[in-house]
């Protein structure tokens, strides 16, 4: 037919063919970003119901206003930070609303048993990766919502600081600041954690790294 297939074109074609009454093409864009923008959605909200609503918030968005979209950075950074926008107000709206949880703490007590319990022997790698997830997964819950993000979009999505600056719409300096502010405030709140693995000759930055790489895989 001599012409690409929707699956070939990139994010700007297919933004053309929408533009020209192409359905078909805005469904291309949401089959390709959909599950990165929800576990971004999840990872900020950290709640499934809230995930899934600022997805579908997310979709109407872009829907609307896709013809705003000028090209001057890619597509991608343009669906993130809509994604985190929503996100944030999901969050906005549900601060003061929700009770606290048992579930809240779990992640601290398994590694409260980790810590006293689990290197009386020596642990399996992969449980102990496990105990780390939990562990960081909760750290990075207990960040403020903006460093929360910076670190997600840099450390687990592995976007440059150029692409968090255009998602977060602050400056590159601002990106850096945040990152490094994020990543002491968890290495202070897993510092147990890390005296523990270094006692027993564990690399903790490794193994932090696996989990990290383990979520953006997921």
């Amino acid at each position: 037919m001599g012409s690409k297939s929707l699956t070939e074109a990139s994010d700007n074609e297919l933004i053309k063919k929408f533009l020209k009454g192409s359905e078909e093409a805005f469904e291309e864009l949401i089959s390709r970003y959909e599950t990165k923008a929800y576990n971004l959605a999840m990872r900020l909200t950290r709640n499934e119901d809230d995930a899934e609503e600022v997805l579908q918030d997310v979709f109407v968005t872009l829907y609307r206003k896709l013809k705003s979209f000028e090209g001057k950075s890619a597509f991608s950074s343009w669906l993130y930070r809509i994604t985190a926008n929503a996100s944030f107000m999901k969050l906005r709206k549900r601060r003061g609303k929700t009770m606290v949880s048992i579930d809240d703490f779990q992640p601290y007590m398994r590694l409260a048993q980790a810590v006293d319990y689990g290197y009386r022997s020596r642990t399996d790698s992969r449980i102990e990766t496990m105990q780390l997830r939990d562990a960081l997964e909760g750290a990075i819950n207990k960040l403020p919502d903006d460093y929360r993000a910076v670190f997600l979009l840099r450390d687990v999505d592995g976007l440059s600081n150029k692409e968090v600056s255009e998602i977060m719409g602050i400056s590159i300096p601002a990106v850096k600041s945040r990152l490094h502010r994020s990543r002491m405030m968890l290495r202070r709140r897993l510092k147990r954690w890390y005296d523990l693995m270094r006692e027993h000759d564990r690399d903790f930055l490794a193994v932090q790294q696996q989990v990290l790489n383990s979520w953006s895989a997921a």
